[in-house]
């Protein structure tokens, strides 16, 4: 399944993304705020189907920090599992 980023439901899992994460980069050490914000799925959105709406899947990320773990999301997601597990 494509992803379709104009999609009421995925425009609503970024919103409570973006949200939860009060609209900041949540990569450590990142202090983007409020520009060019991504929502980044923590489980690939390819390969966890269950997950793809889940917003404890999702963490916000800048352009910057999601481009930099492209391709290197596994050595991330422990870590992007724990911020969102210390927010509960």
């Amino acid at each position: 399944m494509r992803r379709n980023f104009n999609d009421p439901v995925y425009k609503d899992w970024r919103k409570q993304v973006y949200k939860r994460d009060n609209f900041t980069c949540q990569m450590p050490g990142c202090k983007v705020k409020r520009r060019t914000l991504q929502a980044h799925h923590i489980r690939k959105w390819s390969t966890s189907a269950s997950l793809r709406y889940d917003v404890n899947n999702g963490i916000t990320l800048c352009r910057k920090c999601h481009d930099q773990i492209t391709g290197q999301e596994h050595f991330y997601e422990s870590i992007f599992m724990k911020i969102i597990k210390d927010k509960e």
